[in-house]
């Protein structure tokens, strides 16, 4: 049975980075059926809107969207991309993977990285809710939700207990906001009570941004409001080499849409330099998603292989190649 994905290829280097990730899905044999839906800083200009609705269309019909990184126009009242669509498809669950792979250089060489990082995607202060009650000063509201702050837990723990996972730690400030991340805390810890095999700890979000660059190698599942979520998972990604080989997904009830989450890099746009392993890894999450375990295995397999090797590496993770050669390399390992 073949698969149906929407291809957001997005800017700058998003055009790059997703063609290797179309390749290295296309090299595993899985039948993936894609359906361009071009989105741009300058398509979102010319249609005054964020999302147009060709590309909801789209992500409607085939429910799964691989997407590079695409431009939100500065100073136009436009909403983030990733925002919008997290919002327009109830996308509620970031999952974000922060694993070491081999070879990169980091100042944990002797220590293993492996957490999965879940942040509610929906409320918080994202939602957007600002008031300029007298000029200059200004309110933003934080809104926390029980059905929202029940779905990310549940969402983590399921995750958790499919994937043989040892403890999940919810991230809060519940000592300061005791209604907002008090009601977060209430929900992880009812929703903990179900999966009693699961170890179930809480730290503070500052002590916890501490205890990750001391010792990341403690870590396992985090669990995170929107807000947290948004820089943990960043500061996370810091310690195994950068958001240029971190991938990333955004689940709903019907939709998924898999990203990196990097900048669209116009910098070096049509200069093949981008590293495109984050989509690549961003890819393995969908190939997952779609039932693909031994394709997903494979593109994972093949680009540790590489990394592993050294040789084929881009200048962001300190080799020379370029990104037409690293997907090569990829593609070299997983055709044996």
């Amino acid at each position: 049975m073949p698969h149906y994905c929407t291809l957001i290829p997005g800017d700058g280097i998003g055009p790059e980075v997703a063609q290797a990730a179309v390749r290295a899905v296309e090299a595993t044999g899985v039948d993936i059926r894609w359906r361009r839906a071009e989105l741009n800083e300058a398509i979102i200009l010319e249609a005054g809107k964020t999302l147009p609705q060709y590309l909801l269309d789209s992500l409607n019909e085939t429910r799964v969207g691989l997407k590079g990184p695409v431009t939100t126009p500065v100073a136009g009242g436009f909403q983030s991309v990733n925002v919008a669509l997290r919002k327009a498809l109830d996308l509620f669950a970031n999952v974000r993977p922060v694993k070491t792979l081999p070879g990169i250089k980091t100042r944990f060489e002797d220590v293993e990285i492996d957490i999965v990082i879940f942040r509610e995607n929906t409320e918080d202060l994202y939602s957007g809710l600002e008031h300029e009650i007298v000029r200059d000063v200004v309110t933003s509201l934080k809104v926390i939700t029980r059905t929202a702050s029940e779905r990310i837990a549940r969402y983590a723990f399921e995750y958790a207990q499919k994937n043989q996972r040892r403890q999940v730690i919810a991230i809060h400030k519940a000592n300061i906001m005791k209604l907002a991340d008090g009601l977060f805390l209430r929900c992880c810890r009812e929703v903990a009570k179900q999966y009693s095999e699961i170890q179930y700890k809480e730290l503070i979000v500052d002590n916890a941004a501490m205890q990750l660059v001391i010792r990341p190698e403690t870590f396992d599942i985090l669990l995170l409001p929107n807000l947290y979520g948004d820089i943990v998972s960043d500061l996370a990604a810091g310690l195994v080499g950068g958001l240029g080989i971190v991938p990333g997904a955004n689940m709903g009830e019907t939709h998924a849409v898999f990203e990196a989450v990097h900048g669209s890099a116009p910098d070096i746009a049509g200069q093949g330099k981008a590293n495109p392993t984050a989509l690549m890894l961003s890819s393995v999450m969908m190939l997952t998603h779609l039932g693909e375990q031994a394709a997903a295995h494979e593109l994972q397999s093949a680009v540790e292989a590489v990394y592993r090797e050294g040789k084929s590496l881009t200048g962001d993770v300190g080799g020379t190649a370029s990104t037409e050669e690293f997907t090569d390399a990829v593609l070299k390992e997983i055709k044996g």
